[in-house]
């Protein structure tokens, strides 16, 4: 099974209202001045309460504290929710004299934008790059899921038929 570029591309540029939201953040990011590759980068405790805010919701540092692996002083927490906050990946309103933090996206809608943003940088890259994510993805997919292959290349057709109607190569 050969595929093109293009086609290929496409499958990974479907817009949907979620990827909308996503691409929002990411303009906002590099808006700011932030690399990509920084901007969708998270530090191990980041990514651990971030983890904590997908199971959790609405979330105090107080709150927070107490649910990680390991013991942090309030205020290493406090300023790492921050941090989070001004990477645009938590939301906060005060309640009494404390912020109360919530995701500003979903676990799903940050792991697409990070899956989109690694397939991309791919893509971007020279022709040889592009044939390499092709080539180690039909590898892994065709590794562990055989029907998943199969829904791959429907996909892929579908997508082609997608961009004929519009007349797109």
């Amino acid at each position: 099974m050969r595929l093109k570029l293009g086609a290929s591309a496409s499958l990974f540029r479907a817009a949907t209202n979620e990827q909308q939201a996503m691409i929002g953040f990411l303009k906002n990011r590099m808006a700011r001045g932030a690399k990509r590759s920084q901007s969708l980068a998270l530090g191990s405790l980041e990514s651990e309460l971030m983890e904590i805010l997908w199971s959790h919701g609405e979330t105090s540092v107080r709150d927070v504290v107490p649910k990680l692996s390991r013991p942090l002083a309030y205020t290493t927490v406090m300023t790492t929710l921050d941090r989070l906050f001004k990477k645009g990946l938590l939301d906060r309103h005060k309640s009494d004299r404390a912020f109360v933090y919530s995701p500003s996206f979903s676990r799903q809608q940050w792991e697409r934008t990070r899956a989109g943003n690694l397939v991309a940088g791919f893509l971007s890259g020279p022709h040889r790059s592009r044939e390499l994510l092709l080539s180690c993805l039909l590898d892994a997919v065709g590794e562990h899921d055989a029907k998943l292959l199969d829904t791959l290349e429907k996909r892929i057709r579908s997508r082609r038929k997608e961009l004929s109607r519009r007349g797109q190569p």
